[in-house]
C-alpha cells in the first residue's frame, strides 16, 4: 500500500471562509464560542507552529464526489445500532462504487510494518498495544460524510481527509488532550470528544478510599465537547466538562447527549453549544458512548455499574440496569447497542484469582429497550484479565447480536430475541492483549471484522472466515466504516486506512 502525501497550504496562509461566530456564551456548563479567548489565540499562533489549524481547500471534494451519501454521521459506530455501513446509488461516482486504497499517515504516524508497538521495550508489547492505543493513534474508527472521512486521534490533532485521494483538507488540535472519539459529523460542524484515560493522584486516593468520590480526566486537562467548522476546522464553540469527555456525543432531533468522567449526563444544544439538561448519575464514563432511540437515551457507567434510559427531553432516568457482577471498568467501557427495541450490552465480569493469576468472563445481557427487563444474559467465556479496554462493542443486524470478547478472543453470533448463540468464530494470531475489541460491520450478506493488524471477511450465517487482509499497526475499538466498495478504518499506528472491499473479500461483487 502506498502512503499518500499531505501537502500544506503556503506558509502563513489559511483561508477561512466560513468565519460567522456565534454571540459570546460564558460559564463552564454552557456552550462558550471562541470569539473572544479562541479566536484571539488563533490569531497569535506563528503559521508555522506545529498544532496550528491547517486548511488546504484544493483537496476537498467537489461535484459528485462532494454528494456521496451519508450526508450525517450521528452516533459512534454510525447509527444505535452499530453498523457502520451505507450503500451508495448505482450513480455515485465509480472510485467509490468500486473501491479506493490509500494510507494517511497522521502527526505520530508509526511504520504499519513495525509489528511492535511505541514503548515496547519498556512497558512490554501486551501493554504498550493498548498504551499506543489511547496515547498515540486512533482509538476508535472514522466517520464519512459527503465524500470526507473524519477522523480523531490521540494525537491530538482531529483530521478531514478527501476520502477519494486520501489527501488532507483541515487538520485542527482544539485543546491539548486526547481525542479518543468517533467524529459526529451533523449539517455545518463535527463534534469532538476530548478527554483522558488517567487519574491524578488525588483522585487515586479518592478512588481507593470512596470509589464514587473519584472522577476519571479530573485536573489532567481540558476535557469537553468542541465543535469545528465541517469545512475547515475552525473553532466554533467548546463544551467544557471538569472530567473526561471520551465517549462519542449522540445526535439526534437538535440536541448533543455525552457523558463524562464525573458521573454527569448531558444534554447540548448542538447548534450553540448550551446545556439543556444535566443528570448526576453517578460513577464514571469510560468509553461507553450514548444510543438514542425512540425518545430516550441509553448510557453506561463504570465503577458503579449501571446502564441507563434517560428520557431525552429532560434527562430523567426511566429505568437502569446491571450486568452480574461486572469488574469496575466494564460497562463504562462499553457502548450499547439499541435494535428492534432491545437493548444489549456486555462486560468483563466475575474476576477471579485462578492458579495465582486474575480471570475473567464476559457477560453480555439484554433488556427489553422501553421497560428495561432483562430478557436474557449470555457468558462468552473465561480468560486471563487484559489490559486497558476489556469489553467488545457489540453490533446488531436483522436480529442478530455480534459481539467480541478480548478475554477469549472471540466474536460470537447471538440471537437478539432470545440470546442463543448461533456460532463462534477464534480470532486468529489475537496477540499478546487479545483481540475482537471493536464492532463488526455488516455489508451485503457479509460480515467484517477489524481486529489485530488485520481486516476479515466472515459469512454471517456460520462464522466462518472467508478472506483476510494484513494491514499493520493495530486496531483497537475499531470497526470498519463501509461506504459502498470502500472500507476505511482507523489505526492505533496513527494512520487511516482505506481499502476496497474486494480486497477483503475476492467473492464481493458491488
Amino acid at each position: 500500500m502506498s502512503s499518500t502525501g499531505i501537502g500544506y497550504a503556503a506558509s502563513g496562509s489559511h483561508p477561512d471562509k466560513d468565519s460567522t461566530t456565534p454571540k459570546p456564551t460564558l460559564g463552564t456548563s454552557q456552550g462558550t464560542t471562541p470569539s473572544a479567548a479562541a479566536n484571539k489565540q488563533e490569531a497569535a499562533l506563528d503559521p508555522n507552529n506545529p498544532y496550528a489549524r491547517l486548511y488546504i481547500p484544493q483537496n476537498a471534494p467537489t461535484g459528485a464526489d462532494a454528494q456521496i451519501p451519508p450526508d450525517a454521521w450521528t452516533h459512534a459506530y454510525g447509527k444505535p445500532s452499530h453498523n457502520a455501513a451505507f450503500p451508495v446509488p448505482a450513480s455515485a461516482p465509480a472510485w467509490i462504487r468500486n473501491g479506493v486504497k490509500w494510507n494517511f499517515p497522521e502527526a505520530r504516524a508509526w511504520p504499519l510494518s513495525d509489528n511492535e508497538p511505541y514503548g515496547a521495550k519498556i512497558y512490554g508489547i501486551r501493554e504498550a498495544l493498548p498504551v499506543q492505543t489511547q496515547f498515540y493513534g486512533n482509538a476508535l474508527g472514522v466517520a464519512f460524510a459527503k465524500g470526507v472521512v473524519y477522523a480523531e486521534s490521540d494525537d491530538m490533532f482531529a483530521y478531514a481527509i478527501n476520502a477519494q485521494t486520501g489527501k488532507l483538507i483541515w487538520r485542527t488540535s482544539p485543546v491539548g488532550n486526547y481525542l479518543m472519539g468517533n467524529p459526529v459529523v451533523v449539517k455545518k460542524l463535527v463534534y469532538l470528544s476530548a478527554g483522558s484515560v488517567s487519574f491524578n493522584f488525588a483522585n487515586v486516593v479518592a478512588f481507593k478510599n470512596d470509589p464514587s468520590k473519584a472522577a476519571r480526566g479530573l485536573d489532567i486537562s481540558y476535557n469537553g465537547v468542541y465543535a469545528v467548522s465541517r469545512k475547515t476546522g475552525k473553532l466554533k464553540w467548546y463544551f467544557a466538562t471538569r472530567g473526561e469527555a471520551m465517549p462519542t456525543p449522540a445526535y439526534d432531533n437538535g440536541k448533543l447527549f455525552i457523558t463524562t468522567g464525573t458521573g454527569n449526563a448531558y444534554a447540548i444544544d448542538a447548534e450553540t453549544g448550551k446545556q439543556v439538561w444535566k443528570n448526576h448519575l453517578g460513577g464514571i464514563a469510560n468509553m461507553s458512548s450514548p444510543a438514542v432511540y425512540k425518545g430516550h437515551v441509553f448510557v453506561a457507567m463504570s465503577v458503579k455499574p449501571y446502564l441507563y434510559s434517560l428520557d431525552a427531553k429532560t434527562g430523567k432516568v426511566a429505568w437502569k440496569g446491571t450486568i452480574p457482577k461486572a469488574a469496575n471498568t466494564g460497562m463504562g467501557d462499553v457502548s450499547p447497542v439499541v435494535s428492534d427495541g432491545v437493548v444489549v450490552q456486555d462486560a468483563v465480569s466475575d474476576v477471579r484469582t485462578t492458579n495465582g493469576k486474575g480471570t475473567m468472563n464476559t457477560t453480555v445481557r439484554a433488556w427489553n429497550a422501553k421497560t428495561g427487563k432483562v430478557l436474557w444474559t449470555d457468558k462468552m467465556g473465561r480468560g486471563p484479565k487484559v489490559p486497558a479496554f476489556k469489553g467488545g462493542v457489540p453490533m446488531v443486524h436483522d436480529g442478530v447480536v455480534y459481539v467480541g470478547s478480548p478475554v477469549t478472543s472471540d466474536y460470537v453470533a447471538l440471537n437478539l430475541k432470545t440470546g442463543k448463540q448461533l456460532w463462534r468464530w477464534n480470532v486468529p494470531n489475537a496477540g499478546p492483549a487479545g483481540a475482537a475489541r471493536g464492532a463488526p460491520t455488516y455489508y451485503k450478506g457479509t460480515l467484517y471484522v477489524s481486529t489485530g493488524p488485520s481486516v476479515y471477511a466472515l459469512d454471517p450465517k456460520t462464522g466462518k472466515e472467508i478472506h483476510s487482509v494484513h494491514v499493520g499497526g493495530r486496531f483497537g475499538i475499531v470497526s470498519p466504516a463501509i461506504i459502498g466498495g470502500t472500507v476505511f478504518l482507523g489505526n492505533s499506528w496513527d494512520w487511516v486506512n482505506a481499502l476496497p472491499l474486494h480486497d477483503i473479500n475476492p467473492n464481493y461483487k458491488g
